[in-house]
């Protein structure tokens, strides 16, 4: 059996400044410059679709006024999370291609309505070359939120975005783990702080891709599943210019992939993300043509033969704990049937040992380990969205064309 992959398009700019007073960022592009490459025919994946973000249009915002966008990216971010979660219901493997950062909130809405429904943490492996932990309480001012989603999704941060439906936080400190960060991030410290684990460039790339990968997903033992974030500025600026933010010092395409497949190697990697590749600075398409060679190959246990499935667990009289907002005074009980949950720990991921096995979707059946394969939440239909609580100050996002310039 294999799972299934299923593309969803989110060409969302909302979260990012723009490049110049008279122009818009160019990441929500890259949706489609991927696509192009054959990305979706080379994983034999389903397509999930586009969800079009709302009009970018930072208007008279000025520092000070909080995050820039914060009501549409809010209102996508609800979208987002029902889509990821009908993805999911259906026992497939997400795909997200973004846009910027922003759509980390989206995904981590969904993976906590799923962390609740079945009485369960889910994690979050957070590579990226940049923390994005600005917020109110280390800077003078907030403002693009692909700068700030690590924040925002651990629970910092102004509530109409890191409280979304009430949830703070989506996830915890203890459940994330960062990697690819520069040595000298401006927030690394605060993330010690806070006790979010790290391991930046040197010490990912001494250690070696598949062994960081095997660590993270140790660190993470105690949840049920995890979430994938990869922003494509963790590669070198040398290999992958093509972002807003290039900055020196990051890893090359073979180490993403490496790591990537030793990420997703485990039924309880819940999906992946992609996001702030910016086709404005590809002309040529190189650099996409790149990226999709590298997400191909990474993504190769997924879809290969022996890759194991959510599998679901005998339904019980299980419901979860009421949820209090820490910076409500007043708890939010939500009392839902789910399936039972396993409650031991999750085993170690299988380990990488090169590229040529993981280029091909024949390879042979990966190592397994006794158990694993009951040990990751139960899914099924309706499962994320029923245990949502509806924000009646969030409008509806809608699915219109964008303006000129932002798709």
């Amino acid at each position: 059996m294999m799972r299934r992959i299923a593309v969803l398009d989110a060409p969302t700019n909302l979260g990012l400044r723009p490049p110049t007073a008279s122009s818009v960022p160019g990441c929500a592009k890259a949706p489609g410059a991927l696509r192009d490459h054959g990305l979706l025919a080379r994983l034999r994946a389903r397509d999930a679709g586009c969800l079009t973000p709302p009009r970018y249009d930072p208007g008279d915002w000025r520092p000070g006024d909080g995050v820039c966008h914060a009501p549409e990216i809010s209102a996508y971010s609800l979208a987002l999370a029902d889509r990821i979660g009908a993805i999911i219901d259906r026992g497939e493997f997400p795909l997200v291609l973004g846009g910027d950062c922003s759509v980390l909130l989206g995904s981590a809405l969904a993976m906590h309505r799923l962390g609740e429904a079945v009485g369960g943490r889910i994690g979050l492996v957070f590579v990226d070359g940049h923390s994005d932990f600005r917020h109110p309480g280390n800077a003078s001012y907030v403002g693009a939120a692909a700068g700030e989603d690590l924040a925002l999704v651990t629970g910092r941060g102004q509530p109409d975005l890191a409280a979304i439906e009430g949830r703070r936080p989506y996830f915890r400190d203890i459940d994330v783990v960062v990697l690819g960060i520069r040595a000298q991030d401006e927030y690394r410290l605060d993330l010690q702080a806070a006790g979010i684990t790290t391991r930046p460039v040197p010490a990912l790339r001494a250690e070696g891709a598949a062994r960081t990968a095997q660590w993270a997903h140790e660190q993470l033992v105690d949840c049920a599943g995890y979430w994938v974030h990869i922003d494509v500025d963790v590669l070198d600026p040398a290999v992958m210019p093509a972002v807003d933010a290039p900055d020196p010092g990051g890893i090359a395409f073979a180490e993403l992939e490496i790591l990537l497949a030793g990420l997703v190697d485990t039924p309880h990697c819940l999906g992946v993300e992609l996001t702030v590749f910016d086709p404005d600075y590809d002309p040529d398409g190189a650099y996409a043509a790149e990226i999709v060679n590298t997400v191909v190959a990474g993504l190769a246990p997924v879809v290969a033969p022996g890759a194991v499935p959510p599998r679901l667990l005998p339904a019980g009289p299980v419901a979860p704990a009421p949820r209090t907002d820490s910076r409500r005074a007043e708890p939010v009980a939500v009392t839902v049937p789910v399936p039972a949950v396993a409650t031991d720990p999750i085993g170690p991921p299988a380990a990488v040992d090169g590229l040529d096995e993981r280029a091909s979707a024949d390879a042979e059946e990966p190592p397994s380990w006794p158990g694993t394969e009951d040990r990751l939440p139960p899914v099924g239909p309706g499962l994320l969205r029923r245990v949502a609580v509806p924000d009646a100050d969030v409008p509806p996002v809608e699915e219109a064309s964008p303006a000129d310039g932002t798709a």
